[in-house]
């Protein structure tokens, strides 16, 4: 009985206290999707976006936003793409108050898929940016 008691407990501890800001990025990377051919934030990424800019607010350290891109579409486009989704992101963090200076942007346009698939109905999984927490920052510049 008394297990029962105390576990109960640890879970409204925590579910007061809400998640450590050192828990964000460490059970994977927080990942942005994007509609085929759009690079517009959605009211769901906005939302996930906001609780990273309070993870670093509350616990500043460097994150790297890496964007990708599905195979659809010439790779040099894909690749502008993928800079560009990760463009919107890294701005949308900086106007919730994260410096530049603590974000690393690269591009990897579709040389990295989450997901490969000859029909390419689930290639959605592939336009995406993932965030992580560490590594080190740069200026803001994508490469």
């Amino acid at each position: 009985m008394w297990i029962r008691w105390a576990a109960m407990l640890v879970l409204m501890l925590a579910a007061a206290s809400g998640p450590a800001p050192a828990q964000w990025g460490d059970a994977g990377p927080t990942l942005i999707f994007f509609d085929w051919g759009k690079g517009e934030l959605s009211g769901d990424s906005k939302a996930s976006l906001d609780k990273v800019a309070a993870a670093y607010r509350a616990e500043p350290r460097p994150m790297t936003i890496d964007g990708h891109s599905d195979r659809s579409g010439a790779a040099a486009s894909n690749l502008a793409s993928s800079r560009r989704r990760a463009g919107t992101v890294r701005d949308y963090l900086a106007g919730l108050g994260v410096p530049a200076s603590a974000i690393m942007v690269r591009a990897y346009g579709e040389s990295w898929p989450i997901i490969a698939t000859a029909d390419g109905v689930r290639e959605v999984q592939n336009r995406r940016v993932e965030i992580r927490w560490g590594g080190a920052a740069n200026r803001g510049a994508s490469d």
